[in-house]
């Protein structure tokens, strides 16, 4: 199976106790793509009542379902069946470049100009200071779950040594821009990742044109279903309380290629997320 002709099934269920009425902002849906047909479904219940649920679109093809929820149990169930044909993504346009350029919350550029600059800004283009940036990432952290929590930024991720997919893609967007090279976090769903979980990836701009890349090297790019993107993961998360109180209590992701194997991957060539 190619890029081309790729076929996956994607599936989320999450559960929550709301303590406090709450107004939720949900970043799960598969990202609307000219070149994507979606057949997908998504059920909102409280107490085993369905919700109103009100979707808005955003920049990027992102989604968002809004929602409030009284006191209760509170489960949210989404599928989608996901084919692509050949297409182009949107190229990195001039306001995509600066904002791409800029320190966000979880990516202070600004602390680590200096380490990123004295290790990768000599290297002589884009790729291969990307390259370089994403083999460090690899080889100097471990993949540690619960190693970080919500406050955990780039600059705490390599000082620490550890961390989880959001991690990885926060201190390779750090440096990136450090050595300005424009980047932002893409939230996937990522056929082939184990143990299996919403996937946190980074997409660089070289020469006008977004490539994807995942230092965690846990599944190949090509596979993988784009959900959100933005700066950093305070744009992309999955689950956003907007006001009230709610705890997540339980979490189960699906992401399965049909129609043929996993694409092989060696983490070098550029690579575009759909």
């Amino acid at each position: 199976m190619t890029p081309d002709t790729r076929h996956a099934q994607v599936a989320c269920a999450l559960t929550f106790t709301v303590r406090q009425p709450a107004t939720f902002a949900l970043g799960i849906a598969v990202a609307s793509r000219p070149a994507r047909a979606v057949g997908e479904t998504l059920r909102v219940q409280l107490n085993g009542q369905n919700i109103r649920v009100r979707e808005i679109a955003g920049p990027d093809g992102d989604r968002r379902h809004l929602f409030t929820a009284e006191p209760g149990e509170l489960t949210i169930a989404y599928d989608a069946i996901v084919a692509d044909s050949p297409g182009v993504p949107p190229p990195c346009t001039e306001w995509d470049r600066i904002t791409a350029l800029l320190p966000s919350r979880y990516c202070p550029t600004d602390r680590m100009t200096g380490f990123a600059q004295s290790h990768f800004g000599s290297l002589p283009t884009a790729a291969d200071r990307v390259r370089a940036i994403c083999a460090y990432a690899f080889e100097h952290l471990e993949y540690a779950p619960a190693a970080s929590g919500p406050t955990t930024d780039a600059a705490d991720t390599l000082l620490d040594g550890r961390g989880v997919c959001r991690d990885y893609a926060h201190l390779v967007a750090t440096l990136c821009r450090a050595v300005e090279v424009p980047a932002r976090i893409a939230a996937v769903y990522a056929p082939g990742l184990s143990p299996m979980d919403f996937h946190a990836v980074v997409e660089t701009a070289v020469d006008g044109e977004w490539q994807v890349w995942d230092a965690t090297r846990l599944a190949p790019r090509q596979s993988l279903i784009r959900i959100s993107t933005g700066r950093d993961a305070a744009d992309t998360a999955f689950a956003t309380v907007l006001s009230g109180q709610a705890d997540l209590d339980a979490m189960e992701i699906t992401a399965l290629v049909t129609g043929g194997d996993l694409p092989l991957d060696d983490h070098q060539d550029a690579v575009r997320l759909h």
